[in-house]
Formats: C-alpha cells, structure tokens, sequence
C-alpha cells in the first residue's frame, strides 16, 4: 500500500497550533470556574448575569450569535487556508480528513438516533457530530514530539471539517423562522464582497469587515443562525496562495484573531455556556436518552465512524495515508475527535432552546464524553500510537 511523503509544517500551522493548545487549558479552566460558581450561594447571580438585556438581546445571546460569529469566521479562515495551501489543497491528501469527517458525523448521529428516534430529544442529533479543535490539539501538545507532524494535520483538517458540517446542519436544521427577504439580502451582500474580491480585487480589510457586519445582521434577522455569516465572510476575503504570505488580507485577519479568539472569545463562551446546575438527581439524568446518545456518539461512534471510513477509502484506493501515519494513530485521533464540547454546547443551545433541564443534562454529558475521550486518546498515544524519530510506531 503507497503512502504518501511526510508532511512538513508552516509557520502558519505551527502558530494556528500553538494557539489552540492553550486555549483548550484555559477552556477547562473556565469550565472548572464557570461550574463552581454554578453550584454556590452566588450561583442564581451568576446565571442571571448572562441573561442580562444589552441593546435588545440578552448578554448570552450577544456571545452565542455575536462573539460566536467572529470564531466561525476564525474557522472560515482556516478552512480557506486549508484548501488553497494546506491539507485540503491535494485532492488526494484532502480525501483522507473529508472521509474521516464524513463517518466521524455520521456514525455518531446515527447513534444517537437510535437512542432518541420518535422522541422530544431526537433534535439533539447533531450534537455529537462536532469535535473541539483546541481540545483535541491540547491533547496531542501534550504528548509533544513523539506525535508525527501529519497528525496533527489531519486532526485539525478532519476537526475543521467537522465545524463546517456543523454549520450546515445549524442552518439547514435549527432555523425557527426563515424571513426569505433578510436571507436573500444577506446572500446579495455576500456576492456583493465576492465581486470586490474575485473582480475589482479590493485587498483592504474595511469594506470586507463592513459587509461581514451587515452580513450578519440581515443573517441574524433571517432567522438562520447569525453565526453562519462567519464562514460566508471568510470566503469572500481575498487570500494569497504563497503559504505564509503577511500581505494577504486573509492571512492579517486570520493572525490578528487567533488570540482573541483562543483566548477572550471561546473563554467568555465557555463561562456563559458551562454553568451546569448539580442537582440531587444529576446522575440520573446522564442515564436519560438523550444523553447515552450523546455520550455514546462522542465516546465510541466518533473513533469508529472515522476508523470505518478511512480504512473503507484506503482499501478502495480512494486516498492513501501519510508515510509516517499508521492505523493506530488514526484510530488515536477517532478517539480525539470525541471531545466535542465547544461545538456540542453551541449546538445544544439551538437544539433545545427553552428546555433548561434538557440542556442543563445534556451540557454534563458533552462534558463527561468529552473528558472521557480526551483521557482515552492521551492514553491510546501513550500505549499505542507514539513513534521515535525514524516514524515507527
């Protein structure tokens, strides 16, 4: 069986990298923090707080649809990147993580479907598609060198992946109310910025920033989840295909966010969102359906639904894998891409909106699956999937 040649990382990659393994410590951090407080006399202040009324929305709903929106874009960045120079620029390489992504949301939602099928919480089925990127590579910075660089590559092409699928499954299936008249202004917006970039070649950020902000707002009022217009602003920024080049507009956005994104947006998101009530009967709610759908999604379904369809792909020629990837570090990353957390709160907000014991079970779930398959892949590595400097396993 061919592989292909070891990968090498840039400078982007390597800061992208760095970025998102601290984030994933300060994450639990402010979970830790945002769960204590929950749990204490101050805990009624402290939920009340985020419900806050600011300019017309809640304070919640201003992090959740607003600063949520900048880490999509964030994301839109790095999948644009992606394509043009990284992991995705090679139909052949793209082909592994695409597969990976696929059975990694596939399997899991099917699981969780089979818990929840015909009853009030099937429409959680999205969330244990996701999978965390700063978690998952927080993991692997852990384990340090022993990792080959084409894991981390693939982990954070199959995550990236796995974040666009959630935003078409948040648009296509958690819209309440579609306003057809804002949704086609903001797609008119949109080609309006693709015209500037493809046609006139506009390199200046301004009026990309402008459009993105009317964007979102006629988003927002369209009734799709206004956090979609992140990704569709990302694509209508111009970028430069010479890897690493600093006079790219995309590139200046993309380096200017990634610290306040790592380190300011998903914090305050991790603290709005993770106050999770500890209740006498907490562990009884984790038996609900709900919840073994989504444990069971995130913990198994997401290691063999990305094992499944890699091996599938490989066998049938369709892709091959990285000379210095073997069999055990894909199952490895499966295992990873079972933190779901950030992406699995968000979706669970939009899942269950209103039903605050549904949301307050299934938020505790996301958090014990996703500790669960952060411990079992840092175990997987250490046992079976490390490799010395010559790339054996």
């Amino acid at each position: 069986m061919k592989k292909v040649a070891t990968t090498m990382l840039s400078n982007t990659f390597n800061k992208f990298f760095d970025a998102e393994k601290s984030s994933g410590i300060l994450l639990i951090i402010c979970t830790i923090i945002a769960i204590l407080l929950t749990n204490s006399v101050v805990g009624h202040n402290y939920l009340s707080l985020w419900q806050t009324d600011v300019a017309g929305l809640k304070l919640e709903h201003w992090i959740n649809d607003g600063l949520m929106a900048i880490f999509f874009l964030l994301i839109g960045l790095e999948l644009e990147r992606e394509v043009y120079v990284g992991e995705l620029s090679n139909i052949k390489n793209a082909l592994l993580p695409i597969c990976a992504a696929v059975g990694g949301m596939l399997l899991p939602a099917l699981i969780h479907y089979f818990f929840n099928q015909a009853t009030p919480t099937q429409n959680g089925i999205g969330i244990p598609m996701a999978t965390d990127i700063a978690f998952a590579l927080g993991v692997l910075a852990i384990l340090g060198n022993r990792i080959p660089a084409s894991l981390k590559v693939f982990v954070v092409a199959f995550a990236v992946i796995d974040d666009l699928g959630a935003i078409v499954i948040i648009a296509a299936f958690y819209t309440a109310k579609l306003s057809v008249m804002y949704l086609v202004s903001a797609l008119a917006v949109w080609a309006l910025l693709i015209v500037l970039n493809r046609f006139f070649r506009i390199m200046a950020l301004l009026p990309y920033l402008i459009g993105g902000i009317l964007m979102w707002f006629l988003m927002l009022k369209s009734g799709i989840h206004a956090t979609v217009a992140g990704i569709m602003l990302a694509f209508a920024i111009p970028f430069s295909a010479k890897d690493d080049d600093k006079k790219s507009p995309s590139y200046q956005l993309e380096h200017f966010l990634h610290k306040p994104v790592a380190f300011i947006i998903l914090p305050i998101f991790a603290l709005a969102n993770t106050g999770i009530t500890l209740g006498a009967d907490w562990l009884s709610s984790l038996s609900s359906a709900n919840s073994l759908g989504i444990v069971m999604g995130l913990v198994l379904g997401k290691p063999l639904g990305v094992t499944l369809f890699c091996f599938i792909a490989v066998t049938l020629g369709i892709c091959r894998l990285p000379a210095d990837l073997k069999w055990l570090h894909i199952i490895g990353a499966g295992i990873l891409g079972g933190i779901g957390f950030t992406m699995s709160i968000f979706i669970t907000n939009l899942a269950f909106t209103g039903s605050l014991d549904i949301i307050n079970a299934a938020k505790m779930s996301i958090l014990l699956a996703s500790l669960l398959a952060g411990f079992l892949g840092y175990l997987w590595f250490v046992l079976f999937g490390t490799s010395d400097a010559s790339g054996k396993v």
